[in-house]
């Protein structure tokens, strides 16, 4: 009851806008409560689409013909699947996995 007549007295202009704005000014120490609350709600998402289009990736990836497919190849398959926005060079993927260690002696 504390916390809302804190903030009636405010004016609406003055008012924070988001959980965020109102857990900087909530104090921990006066109203422990709240700001767990507060907390809760500035960490939750508003909605669940990634994890939808996550698994729906999953479902697509994971065919009756690639069931026996290995849980790493798996994990990379699904995050170029989820993650396609994000452009790969060629050939800075193949300068890293082909690369020869430095340590080691070619005898041509």
């Amino acid at each position: 009851m504390l916390w809302k007549e804190k903030w009636s007295e405010e004016k609406s202009e003055n008012l924070p806008k988001t959980a965020i704005s109102y857990l900087e000014k909530c104090d921990k120490t006066f109203s422990p409560n709240i700001y767990i609350i507060l907390k809760l709600l500035a960490v939750l998402p508003v909605s669940v689409a990634t994890v939808e289009r996550s698994f729906s990736s999953l479902r697509r990836l994971k065919t009756y013909l690639r069931n026996t497919t290995s849980e790493s190849r798996l994990n990379g398959l699904a995050l170029l699947s989820i993650h396609r926005y994000i452009n790969i060079n060629d050939e800075e993927v193949l300068d890293k996995f082909a690369s020869v260690p430095k340590n080691l002696d070619l005898v041509l």
